[in-house]
């Protein structure tokens, strides 16, 4: 298990230069693939999955729309990857161990987010907390969350009073025993 840990954050590692190299999509199409994470393309109805089959072209044009990290190794160490992603209207977090409440944090306060991220599902992410979901509240321009499965939330009420206080028009579906 600890091998497994160690080789997880080995691929969450930040690659600067190759983020100067290959441009923000690029890079952060290779990190979340390498984690066993799904993008899918600005224009393009399929989702990418294979590593070895990213596209190629001139850089900057294929732009992550989407980022599906279902039963993927994502953890806090490479969020600096979404920094430069300026396209981004919609993530799933599901199934993912190394989600926790600083993910959730870094991933509001990241400016381009605030901006373009449009739907956010958070599920069966155990280390997610109240605080976490609290944190989205900087995602301005969320229209849609939905959480589901997640122990960690122990002041449902509360939480949700407060994020609808400070998003008014998000659409927010529970499914939270």
């Amino acid at each position: 298990r600890r091998f497994w840990g160690w080789l997880n954050a080995v691929f969450n590692k930040v690659d600067y230069d190759r983020i100067q190299a290959v441009g923000p999509d690029r890079a952060a199409s290779e990190w979340l693939l390498r984690c066993g994470a799904l993008v899918r393309y600005q224009g393009y109805q399929k989702w990418q999955q294979d590593y070895n089959g990213l596209p190629t072209g001139p850089l900057g044009k294929y732009k992550i729309e989407a980022i599906n990290a279902t039963d993927s190794c994502i953890m806090y160490r490479g969020f600096d990857y979404l920094d430069g992603l300026e396209h981004v209207t919609e993530i799933k977090l599901q199934k993912c161990i190394y989600i926790q409440d600083e993910c959730l944090q870094r991933l509001s306060e990241t400016k381009n987010l605030q901006k373009s991220l449009l739907q956010l599902q958070i599920i069966s992410c155990g280390n997610v907390t109240d605080k976490g979901i609290l944190a989205l509240h900087k995602l301005t321009n969320l229209e849609y969350l939905y959480l589901s499965d997640l122990p960690g939330i122990r002041e449902k009420e509360t939480t949700v009073r407060v994020l609808q206080q400070a998003l008014p028009n998000l659409e927010l579906e529970l499914d939270l025993e």
